[in-house]
């Protein structure tokens, strides 16, 4: 058949990769710089010119084929001005055989999703629990976790608490071990996790599980490595990356010189429809730009003006302007680690426009505050800041002690930081739910990081699978989250105020390190919750604290009972009365029992 007549048998079809219909597959690739362009692949015993690409505007090229069918292999064939042949996969492609191997023509419509209706919790309801699926649970020694056995654990998170995973990066990598950030393929879905119909299954499972699916997703460098993006048409400048990158001084990044180019309509375009595509496609409830820093400034932590990429900032507010418009309630996070307001701010403010992003000026001081073998050195004035933020901005900053890279690069799970190589001591195991405890009291969205519940204390690494007998082991410690978790939620229907936005500081004692606050939505019985931590090794009875309200609190919540751990200490005061008498500015008092490196939560009935 010639290309005229296999063109006929279908109209041209909008798009960009491949795309398969019952007739065949249509394929449309973007190629400026390329004299032919030609597909080739098993389902024309890999011709390289056969199957010719017709040019139209704009560098695009076109084509479509009755013989390619869905599961066929692939690449392009690109004769370059000089007439030489480049053989590059797909830019779209939606699954290859491996980093380094061929495009597969893949549906991903087909996908039966069954009666999946999941809405994305309110963001205020969220808590956050963070994963990598290579190491989260992994049940083949050896070998990477995968999808499937993900799934197997989330009925675990569910009664954990957990309403929403962050997964990290799970486009196409190089091998099979990897943190993912080093997209060799940002459409298609690693092969060593289970591909893209295994991942459809996951956020499937986790919608059941009443869970949302946060991706991870890598836009401020592709690879650096196994990417055919890389001179993709043959044209390149200084030694350069070509149509998909800058090609001068603002390529450079800490991953080589493999930055986007923002400038470019084309480029803007092909990771737009990769945000689109997890968010329609694979139906994910939101996304995390990571290092938007490393996108809007070439230095990126640094942030001199003179390296700006002022192509970034607009970019930032048309995507997130166009995912609200079509995915309102998806919840797009920055890793920008700049404590930058306007990345939060709405577009008409000229902000970017993000959802939330991560809060690096709460992590740091309190991990300072937690981790210091010295009570006396703990600054509870940094502790303060920390916490207190703007009601109206409650949950536009992502709050946690462990991450990603909170816990690997030189730094370790705070149980370790706490005591080197001996993680499961009593002063790890409180000061880092200390930790915790403010994550899941303070304004901000909580988030976790995996086996911070079971207090994992080995750092990440891509091939070291979290140890899952620390679940069993420490079930106390994971009952303590759990509890705390679920006052969060408010699960009890007292302690609403956990969920909203306001927050006062009202009792500071700096000699004894101990801290108070109230956290309220609308106020009143069953929504203000009195929070007390003691950032120190001493116990007290008989406390005063200054209480907003008359009335009975009763206390809902003590992270040092010995039901979580036998080591604690259980100084219990169940039920604290308010006596009248002003005290920390508040118009009632009461007297509580708080032990060493306590959180405690009470709240009232109605």
């Amino acid at each position: 058949m010639s290309k005229k007549s296999e063109q006929a048998v279908t109209e041209v079809i909008q798009g960009m990769g491949a795309m398969p219909t019952k007739e065949g597959t249509a394929f449309r690739v973007w190629a400026p710089n390329a004299k032919k362009v030609f597909v080739t692949g098993s389902f024309n015993q890999w011709k390289q010119n056969d199957y010719e690409l017709e040019s139209e505007e704009n560098g695009y090229w076109y084509g479509f084929f009755p013989k390619a069918k869905e599961k066929d292999e692939y690449k392009y064939c690109i004769v370059t001005q000089n007439n030489k042949k480049l053989f590059k996969n797909d830019p779209y492609a939606k699954a290859v055989t491996n980093s380094a191997g061929n495009s597969i023509v893949f549906d991903t419509s087909r996908y039966d999703w069954e009666d999946d209706g999941f809405e994305m919790p309110a963001w205020n309801e969220l808590v956050i629990y963070e994963l990598h699926i290579g190491t989260f649970y992994a049940t083949r020694k050896g070998k990477p976790g995968t999808f499937a056995s993900a799934i197997k654990k989330f009925s675990y998170l569910k009664d954990l608490g957990i309403n929403a995973i962050e997964i990290m990066p799970i486009a196409e990598f190089p091998g099979d071990f990897s943190w993912g950030y080093n997209p060799a393929h940002p459409f298609a879905v690693e092969t060593a996790y289970g591909g893209p119909d295994a991942l459809k299954d996951l956020v499937k499972a986790a919608h059941q599980h009443g869970i949302a699916v946060i991706l991870d997703v890598v836009y401020n460098h592709f690879g650096p490595s196994d990417i055919d993006l890389w001179c993709f048409d043959g044209w390149c400048e200084n030694d350069k990356g070509g149509i998909y990158f800058y090609n001068d001084r603002r390529a450079d990044t800490p991953w080589g010189e493999t930055r986007p180019d923002y400038g470019r309509a084309e480029v803007r375009q092909y990771i737009r429809d990769n945000a689109l595509m997890w968010l329609d496609e694979y139906r994910m409830d939101g996304l995390r730009l990571d290092g938007t820093m490393f996108m809007r400034n070439i230095e990126g932590i640094y942030m001199s003006p003179a390296n700006d990429i002022p192509e970034a900032w607009p970019f930032f507010q048309q995507l997130n302007e166009e995912i609200n418009a079509k995915h309102p309630g998806k919840l797009i996070i920055a890793e920008d680690l700049m404590n930058n307001a306007w990345m939060t701010k709405s577009k008409d403010d000229n902000g970017a426009g993000f959802g939330s992003q991560w809060w690096a000026d709460f992590v740091h001081p309190i991990r300072e505050a937690i981790i210091s073998g010295d009570d006396k050195f703990r600054d509870m004035d940094k502790v303060i800041k920390a916490v207190e933020f703007p009601p109206e901005d409650a949950f536009k900053r992502i709050i946690y002690t462990e991450s990603h890279d909170e816990v690997a690069n030189g730094r370790a799970r705070v149980p370790e930081e706490i005591w080197p190589e001996n993680p499961d001591n009593y002063y790890s195991k409180k000061r880092s739910f200390l930790g915790a405890g403010l994550v899941l009291t303070s304004p901000g969205i909580p988030m976790l990081f995996q086996g911070q519940e079971f207090a994992e204390g080995h750092w990440f690494t891509d091939e070291e699978p979290l140890d899952w007998k620390l679940a069993t082991k420490h079930k106390g410690i994971v009952r303590m989250y759990t509890d705390l978790i679920h006052f969060r939620r408010n699960f009890s229907d007292n302690t609403r105020g956990l969920q909203g936005g306001n927050i006062q500081i009202h009792h500071v004692n700096h000699e004894d390190k101990i801290i108070a606050y109230q956290r309220w939505e609308q106020g009143g019985a069953q929504d203000t919750a009195l929070v007390v931590l003691n950032f120190a090794n001493q116990a007290h009875e008989g406390y005063t604290i200054g209480l907003p309200q008359e009335g009975d609190w009763q206390l809902r919540f003590n992270s040092d009972w010995t039901g979580y751990d036998k080591e604690f200490t259980d100084q219990p005061t169940f039920t604290m009365q308010a006596e009248k008498g002003k005290t920390d500015s508040m118009p009632y008092y009461g007297l509580v029992d708080i032990g060493p490196y306590a959180v405690l939560v009470f709240s009232q009935d109605a």
